[in-house]
């Protein structure tokens, strides 16, 4: 028996996914939109990028430089992860 809320591919639109996989490459038309966004609200990247550099300052205030950096990477590696993982 399969439960209702199932994740089942063969459900999806050919249009959403074409065969190609989400995680390869970003949509260009999804990168310039984004590009778009940031270029005409800067303080709103600013805001969503705000507790990152926070707590990256914290970091580089509390245990140093290196480990801020660290820190700073880490959150850009899992950032990038969650934006580019298949939807």
């Amino acid at each position: 028996m399969v439960a209702s809320n199932a994740y089942c591919p063969a459900s999806e639109p050919e249009a959403v996914h074409n065969g190609v996989m989400a995680g390869k490459e970003l949509d260009p038309q999804r990168a310039r939109a984004a590009r778009d966004v940031v270029r005409q609200h800067p303080a709103m990247s600013v805001i969503a990028l705000s507790p990152a550099l926070i707590g990256t300052g914290l970091v580089w205030w509390l245990a140093g430089p290196w480990w801020a950096i660290l820190s700073l990477v880490a959150a850009t590696v899992i950032g990038g992860r969650a934006v580019l993982r298949k939807r």
